[in-house]
């Protein structure tokens, strides 16, 4: 099975944890020290039968073998969930052309499953949807580790193709968000439609976090000489000096990032930025390692 993780990322994550605004109860997302023990759906562990405990826990197997009475243990679920959504629009696609083979959904990909390792770490659901016009992939919450494997068979197939779905084609997602919910947008965030849609979920009560994902060229914009500069989605082309061009479009690109994390900031969404030459973990200790930070990108 693949692993989107590499070995120093890995060993990172282990320093993390998710953690949201609210606290929901004592086992609230992100307030695990330790798995929460109880009647669940995941097995964990055997302990001695206590006074108080219901009957049906108890494995009549175990004590058929061994004449003392024991109680099967699973993983409580948390009472809310991680919802990673990863755009999978076409500029997802976009790579930078001294790595053309890992472009933004390649990072989003492996960002997708440190989050879900550090849900699982701390016994928190996690489900996980891809956007595309040309239809939703959807994973429903769980946790455990059957889930994580889920999501990375779920995650190899998925392409950067399309639009961002119409309002129409997400309406299983507001089906399935709760209230109580942390939502967590992996996106170039180009898409108004991507844009509009985490600003509903704020406006509806959810703590929604954005990973901003950017290739080298938009932050640097290395080029010199002709370049044909072409839209994945539109396929609009412009032909230009990549020199001539620069301070002009860092300008602007840069007004346009500013527009962005002020819509985001108006609303309460926590963002980070995440260029394709950095460690995937990276938009994720900006929020999650270090919680006192005024700024976030």
């Amino acid at each position: 099975m693949a692993d989107f993780i590499p070995p120093d990322v890995r060993s990172r994550l282990k320093s993390l944890r998710l953690v949201t605004r609210r606290a929901v109860g004592s086992h609230g997302l992100g307030l695990h020290h330790s798995h929460s023990r109880g009647a669940g759906l995941e097995f964990a562990q055997y302990r001695a039968y206590e006074p108080g405990d219901e009957l049906r826990q108890i494995d009549w197997k175990l004590y058929a073998r061994s004449d003392k009475f024991f109680v099967r243990e699973a993983e409580r679920e948390s009472p809310v969930a991680v919802w990673i959504l990863m755009d999978a629009s076409a500029s997802m696609g976009q790579a930078d052309a001294g790595r053309p083979d890992y472009g933004r959904l390649d990072a989003a990909k492996g960002i997708a499953a440190s989050i879900a390792e550090l849900a699982m770490q701390q016994g928190d659901r996690f489900g996980w949807m891809a956007l595309s016009d040309t239809g939703l992939r959807l994973l429903p919450p769980a946790t455990g580790l059957r889930q994580r494997d889920r999501l990375l068979l779920e995650l190899l197939p998925v392409q950067a193709t399309g639009g961002f779905p119409d309002d129409a084609q997400l309406a299983p997602l507001w089906e399935r968000i709760g209230a109580h919910d942390l939502v967590i947008l992996l996106s170039d965030c180009f898409e108004p439609g991507a844009i509009d849609l985490v600003e509903k979920l704020a406006a509806a009560g959810r703590e929604v976090l954005a990973v901003e994902m950017l290739t080298v060229g938009e932050r640097d914009f290395p080029f010199g000489g002709g370049y044909r500069f072409r839209d994945p989605e539109t396929g609009e082309e412009l032909l230009g000096d990549g020199a001539a061009l620069r301070a002009e479009f860092l300008r602007r690109f840069g007004e346009a990032r500013a527009e962005l994390h002020a819509r985001l900031d108006a609303v309460g969404i926590r963002r980070a930025t995440h260029v394709l030459d950095e460690p995937i973990d990276l938009p994720l200790r900006r929020l999650f390692g270090a919680h006192d930070a005024a700024e976030y990108s």
